[in-house]
């Protein structure tokens, strides 16, 4: 029997995707961005739209579609934005979105700040404890004559390691309640880390308002000026020494069993048996640090000496894996001396000192190359054991160094508090990936450090998201049909709510039916709920923000 042919129904019924749109709009209006921008950045009564309101766009664009920042009107048009924010796509060309760039660059640092505080009150944010770190972000382009007014685009010491490139570099301050992004800003590519760390510290203690703030980096955070700044300032400090800073002898004198147990289980290590476990144990000392000048006053602070025991697996293993490739490249040219790969001593001793640098071994190996009386090249070598046995004793162990008071942290607790710096890692993934920060196709560095403003702010909305459905869930932890296709109880990401709300399209009313927004699957209904969205209200409805002139 043959199949009858399909019917062609020519109908006024328009479908939109709507995604995360409704979710993104209630985080926007809470921390009420476009009224904050508008404040320090008004427009003229005859303007479409507002500075405030394109910006909003941007970052709900970031949100919903984070591909590289182009054609953003074309997006508008194919997704619900009209119908959320009442921004009709034609007001949302390169130029308009160009002089929004341009006329928020001036006012970074009143708008991150206002807005940073704002999410602080609004979303009741503990902001006592803050991880700070920066990255950079590689661009192609000369960029011959940047604006001395804002972050120039140099060549630097890029973490992409693209050192053919120059980069432009951000700082990112994340808290400890949620990894929220309270505070960024700008640097050239060719500033040095450790100099930021004075400005990144001033400008949380205006945003937190907290006497008791504790300050949390990497090495590069400890230096005898940074840590005076924040010992004169009453800022709490905490981060790793430098591993060239701790002679090797301090930690072969430690005795490990009186070290004491701390309760953590890294998140790699969730899954695993209880004996597979990484463990972490630590001890306490004192540290006088000496400025470089006799005026400048000596800093005594605390020493957390930690190990870790999968720190000291994978010493070993590097260790293990080093020595094995060395012996192999050392028996190879013991193979072939005299050949013309090594026809002489001289080349014999060259060639071994390339291999104990290149695999590491210097500190252990022993050699002795001469020539033999016919004179073909010999080579002898050994490891030295008691060097190899010394560095194996000092395996696993790290110093953090810290000047919050023992009545406040423990030095266990003061490792638990150090081990939330990953989540500052974590939120620069998000922007190198989902968030699309590159490549960027902008004319000049103002507009460059305008867009990292952008990006991060869409790091900040993200990152609410995913802190309200986590703490909607408390101890149950994980969700089921987070993953497209699957039913696993995952724990929800930012990324992973995004995703499942990617799917919610809307049928766009008519003169007589209202819009219709369609629901496909129930975790989407279940997240509006717990994020608060109602998806039938749409933004524009609010006085505060009309819908745009000449559309109704």
């Amino acid at each position: 029997m043959q199949r009858p042919r399909a019917e062609l129904l020519i109908t006024a019924v328009v479908e939109k995707r709507l995604g995360a749109l409704p979710a993104c709009a209630h985080f926007l209006r809470r921390l009420d961005i476009a009224g904050i921008i508008d404040g320090l950045c008004p427009v003229r009564d005859v303007a479409h739209l507002t500075h405030g309101q394109v910006v909003e766009a941007l970052i709900a664009n970031r949100l919903s579609s984070p591909t590289p920042l182009f054609k953003v009107a074309r997006w508008a048009e194919q997704w619900a934005v009209e119908d959320v924010f009442g921004i009709h796509a034609d007001f949302l060309n390169d130029d308009r979105i160009a002089r929004a760039l341009d006329a928020v660059a001036p006012h970074l640092d009143e708008l991150v700040g206002s807005i940073g505080a704002k999410a602080i009150t609004e979303f009741g944010i503990d902001a006592s404890r803050c991880h700070w770190d920066m990255t950079s972000v590689s661009l192609y382009g000369a960029y011959e004559n940047p604006d001395s007014d804002y972050p120039v685009v140099k060549f630097g010491h890029p973490k992409d390691r693209r050192t053919d490139l120059k980069q432009i570099q951000a700082g990112l301050a994340v808290t400890g309640d949620g990894g929220i992004p309270v505070t960024h800003r700008a640097f050239s590519g060719g500033a040095a880390e450790v100099s930021q760390v004075v400005d990144a510290m001033t400008a949380l203690r205006q945003i937190a308002k907290r006497p008791d703030l504790l300050l949390v980096g990497d090495s590069k955070l400890l230096t005898y000026d940074n840590v005076s700044a924040m010992t004169a300032e009453g800022v709490h400090f905490l981060a790793p020494a430098a591993a060239a800073s701790v002679d090797s002898a301090v930690y072969a004198a430690l005795d490990l069993q009186s070290a004491e147990p701390v309760e953590y289980t890294a998140e790699r290590d969730a899954d695993k048996p209880a004996d597979q476990r990484a463990l972490y144990r630590v001890m306490e000392d004192r540290f006088t640090w000496k400025g470089r000048r006799r005026k400048d006053p000596a800093l005594t602070m605390r020493r957390i000496l930690v190990h870790s025991s999968s720190n000291a697996t994978g010493q070993l293993k590097a260790r293990t894996k080093k020595l094995a490739r060395a012996r192999e490249d050392l028996e190879k040219i013991q193979r072939n001396l005299g050949t013309r790969h090594y026809p002489d001593a001289r080349k014999v001793a060259d060639t071994v000192a390339v291999i104990a640098k290149k695999r590491r071994v210097t500190a252990y190996l022993h050699t002795d190359v001469s020539t033999s009386p016919d004179g073909k090249p010999t080579l002898t070598w050994s490891f030295d054991q008691d060097a190899v046995d010394a560095e194996a004793a000092v395996d696993g162990w790290y110093t953090l160094l810290t000047n919050l008071p023992a009545d406040q942290a423990t030095a266990a607790q003061v490792l638990l508090h150090y081990k939330g710096q990953g989540t500052v890692e974590r939120r620069y993934s998000h922007v190198k990936g989902p968030f699309a920060i590159a490549p960027m196709f902008l004319q000049n560095n103002r507009r460059i450090a305008a867009l990292i403003t952008v990006i991060c702010l869409a790091l900040l909305v993200f990152s609410l998201i995913e802190r309200q459905v986590r703490q909607a869930l408390g101890d149950q932890r994980t969700m089921h049909g987070l993953q497209p296709g699957s039913n696993q109880a995952l724990r929800p990401t930012g990324e992973l709510i995004l995703t499942a709300l990617s799917d919610l399209r809307m049928r766009s009313g008519t003169a007589t039916s209202p819009p219709v927004v369609l629901v496909s699957e129930g975790i989407q209904a279940r997240l509006l709920d717990i994020l608060e969205v109602d998806p039938t209200h749409p933004r524009w409805l609010d006085t505060r923000f009309p819908m745009c002139e000449g559309h109704s």
